[in-house]
C-alpha cells in the first residue's frame, strides 16, 4: 500500500469555513491538500494560515475556462488525485421564493452549486483515475432533501437536490472506475454562509467528510450522509 503522506485532496472553497476545516482535517491526517479559490490572494493567505503541504489554486467552479486551467496548474505539480471535494458554492435567496425568482437567478446557482461540481469530475477524471482509492465528496445540504425543500430558499434547495441526484449517477457512472461517489449534509454550521447564530463549528461540519476522504468503507457510494450515517436523498 502506498504511503498516506504521498496522498492528495483538492478542495473547492478550501479558503474559509466548513472547506477550510475539511483542508486541516487532511493536513492533520497526512494529506497534501490543493485549497481553490476564486481569488488567488484569497486562497494563499489560507495556504499561510494552514501551515502544512497545501497548494493554493485559482478556480471558479462556476467557469469552464477557470477549471481547465486549474487541471493544467495541477498536471504541473501532481501526477494524480486521490479525493476531490466539492465544498464551494453560493447561497444567493435573498428576498425572493420560488414564485418570484427569476430565471436568471436559478441559472447562476445552478451553475455554481449543481453544473459545477459535475464538472470538476469531468475535468479531474484523468487525474482520480491514476489513484488507486480515487474518492469524491460533494457538500450538500439537509435542504437539498426531499423532505426538507422550502419555497423559500428556491434556488439554493433546488441545485442541492440536484446536486443529490448527480451524486448517484456520477456514482453509477464511476463504479467501474473504481471511485466511489457521495454527498454530504454538513448541518446548520456557523460560517459566512451558515450565519453567527448556526449551532454547529465548521469543524463539525467537515467531519463526515473528512472521514468519506479517508476512513469511510469504500462500499459506501451513491449516498447521502449526514454526521457519518446515511439518510435519506
Amino acid at each position: 500500500m502506498e504511503p498516506i503522506q504521498d496522498k492528495r485532496a483538492l478542495v473547492t472553497g478550501g479558503n474559509r469555513g466548513i472547506g477550510f476545516a475539511i483542508a486541516q482535517g487532511l493536513l492533520a491526517k497526512g494529506y497534501e491538500v490543493i485549497i481553490t479559490s476564486r481569488s488567488l490572494d484569497n486562497a494563499k493567505q489560507a495556504a499561510q494560515k494552514l501551515q502544512g503541504k497545501v497548494i493554493p489554486i485559482e478556480l471558479d467552479v462556476a467557469d469552464d475556462r477557470s477549471i481547465n486551467e486549474a487541471v493544467k496548474t495541477l498536471h504541473q505539480r501532481s501526477d494524480r488525485l486521490d479525493v476531490l471535494i466539492n465544498n464551494a458554492g453560493v447561497y444567493p435567496d435573498e428576498d425572493v421564493n420560488i414564485l418570484t425568482i427569476d430565471r436568471e437567478l436559478l441559472d447562476s446557482t445552478m451553475n455554481a452549486n449543481t453544473f459545477g461540481p459535475i464538472r470538476m469530475v469531468q475535468a479531474f477524471l484523468p487525474l482520480l483515475e491514476k489513484s488507486p482509492n480515487a474518492r469524491v465528496i460533494n457538500v450538500s445540504s439537509g435542504y437539498g432533501a426531499l423532505s426538507d425543500l422550502s419555497a423559500d430558499v428556491p434556488s439554493y434547495c433546488l441545485s442541492k437536490l440536484a446536486l443529490n441526484g448527480a451524486t448517484i449517477m456520477l456514482a453509477q457512472a464511476l463504479h467501474s472506475k473504481g471511485i466511489v461517489v457521495n454527498s454530504i449534509c454538513p448541518g446548520w454550521v456557523k460560517t459566512d454562509m451558515g450565519g453567527s447564530s448556526a449551532p454547529r463549528s465548521p469543524e463539525q461540519g467537515a467531519d463526515t467528510a473528512i472521514w468519506l476522504a479517508t476512513d469511510a468503507p469504500r462500499n459506501i457510494s451513491g449516498k447521502f450522509l449526514r454526521d457519518r450515517k446515511i439518510i435519506s436523498f
